[in-house]
């Protein structure tokens, strides 16, 4: 079993990347944390102890997510939850014993730096990404 520590980050894909920037640095106070290449087309911006990314939908990482956010395509691309330290075998057993289908954990930037995740779906097909200390 795993506990969970809180929100790592959520990913808005948008058609106006720069309203959604304006909007959460200019409005909000968020800061930009990191820039990816305008081909990749990912904003980070801290949010307290997390980190809300933004990503232009024609972008290399934005078309991934399918068509521009609409009742044919998601806004939300993703959200990843920060677990306690655990052992990745730990978390696999676990979600493998609910018959969730786990790949494999891969080095990833997140809210704390780079760290080991996994993708997982609920029920409904949201993605998950759990991102944990690793014990």
């Amino acid at each position: 079993m795993f506990r969970v520590a809180g929100i790592d980050h959520i990913v808005l894909r948008t058609q106006n990347k720069q309203a959604l920037l304006n909007f959460y640095t200019g409005i909000l106070g968020c800061e930009t944390e990191r820039d990816t290449p305008p081909e990749t087309g990912l904003t980070q911006l801290r949010a307290g102890n997390a980190l809300i990314d933004i990503v232009a939908v024609d972008s290399k990482l934005g078309a991934m997510g399918g068509p521009a956010p609409s009742t044919q395509g998601n806004n939300l691309d993703h959200f990843c939850l920060q677990l306690e330290p655990v052992a990745e075998e730990d978390i696999r057993s676990h979600l493998v014993l609910h018959g969730i289908t786990v790949g494999n954990f891969a080095d990833r930037y997140g809210a704390e730096g780079q760290g080991k995740s996994i993708y997982i779906e609920d029920p409904d097909g949201n993605v998950v990404e759990l991102r944990a200390k690793l014990a």
